[in-house]
């Protein structure tokens, strides 16, 4: 015959378990430090590379001198937004759960509108380019969107390692 206790034994595991669970899943929440070559970007190197790209697009586009306008439209929509400072971590865990919800969907809703802006920008410039343009455009300007150089099958980046 089972004890009287054995109920409040039960309980008293189960909320053992369910705080170790706890303590446990917050541990395994924190993100991990970034690796080593990501911890810094350098900003003109990243300028220097997306200029770069940008050139070998021009020349395999062979953009006109009628379409010199769009091509300044397009590239220049292109450039980042100037990145205000980032939210400082101690402020942000100061937010209650809710404002910090609120906090990462008002930055979603900026970072979707900048992406927004930039499709359109891209499909305007599409528009004034050559069907033959258009094949070159579709093979180098986003291989990271259909599997090409640089992309995987599922349009992500390929792992290394």
């Amino acid at each position: 015959m089972p004890s009287p206790r054995t109920p409040f034994k039960s309980l008293v595991l189960a909320g053992l378990l369910a705080s170790l669970g706890g303590m446990a899943f917050a541990a395994a929440t924190e993100p991990p430090p970034p690796p080593a070559g990501m911890a810094q970007h350098d900003p003109a190197k990243m300028q220097e590379h997306m200029l770069k790209r940008q050139a070998a697009l021009k020349a395999q586009l062979k953009i006109t001198a009628a379409q010199e306008g769009a091509w300044t439209s397009f590239t220049t929509s292109m450039q980042p937004p100037a990145k205000g400072p980032r939210p400082d971590k101690a402020d942000f865990e100061k937010l209650t759960t809710p404002e910090r919800i609120d906090k990462m969907r008002a930055m979603r809703t900026e970072r979707d509108a900048e992406m927004d802006k930039r499709a359109d920008a891209t499909k305007v410039f599409y528009a004034a380019l050559s069907p033959e343009q258009q094949k070159v455009f579709d093979a180098h300007a986003m291989p990271h969107m259909r599997g090409g150089p640089g992309g995987g099958p599922d349009g992500r980046p390929p792992h290394k390692g």
